[in-house]
């Protein structure tokens, strides 16, 4: 999946510690009945499109970043990335996941929801000044959010907007739900990041204009 996991918050250090988060865990039912201390993070870098039932088309990527939630490399991630490394991907296992997880959802939870309003792929959004100021707007404040919680970016929001651009003509996963008539991550991508702006006390005037315009395009599908 993408965006936010019910996991997010735990043993992490600082005021939230073990915090549960109910827009992607409602009621915590995922804590409790999965247990976060199971988890292992994965960040997926690929762009794939279901063409037909069972037919999946591999655009580009074969990045799968491992980490656990503490840093540490243990035996079972380091298993896991074995194995990934064996099937020909690249598995780095990172000491700092949210890092990575951040540095994706910066695109998804702009791009992602414009594209549902839009209709457009990609290198259209990234490419246009309109949706680009949306998308960047949304990435700032989700900056400030995840600057709050520790999180570290790698590189500024103009060159991530420009890794989007150089995809080009990819339609993201949320547009290919809602051509398929399925339902769309809105809770992950955009609904968390609003939830932890509240709980950190960060404006996200731009999220949530966005997330109250997708919110509505799902129920007029009936998604």
């Amino acid at each position: 999946m993408n965006g936010i996991p019910f996991w997010y918050f735990y043993g992490l250090d600082g005021p939230w510690r073990d915090h549960r988060l109910d827009s992607v865990d409602p009621g915590g039912v995922l804590w409790d009945t999965l247990g976060p201390h199971r988890v292992i993070g994965c960040i997926v870098y690929s762009a794939a499109e279901v063409v037909e039932p069972g037919v999946i088309v591999h655009e580009y990527g074969e990045r799968y970043s491992l980490g656990e939630p503490d840093g540490s490399k243990s035996e079972r991630v380091l298993a896991i990335s074995k194995a990934l490394s064996a099937a020909g991907l690249k598995a780095p296992v990172k000491s700092r996941i949210r890092d990575e997880l951040w540095f994706k959802l910066w695109g998804n939870l702009s791009f992602n929801p414009i594209s549902v309003l839009t209709l457009a792929t990609l290198g259209e959004m990234a490419g246009d000044p309109g949706t680009r100021a949306v998308a960047r707007a949304m990435m700032i404040e989700a900056q400030c959010i995840a600057e709050k919680l520790g999180v570290k970016f790698a590189m500024d929001v103009e060159k991530r907007m420009d890794i989007t651009r150089d995809v080009g003509a990819h339609k993201p996963s949320t547009l290919q739900d809602l051509e398929r008539g399925r339902p769309m991550e809105i809770d992950a991508l955009v609904t968390a990041v609003q939830e932890m702006g509240a709980l950190t006390e960060t404006p996200t005037p731009s999220i949530d204009t966005i997330l109250a315009l997708v919110r509505q395009r799902a129920r007029t599908a009936g998604l």
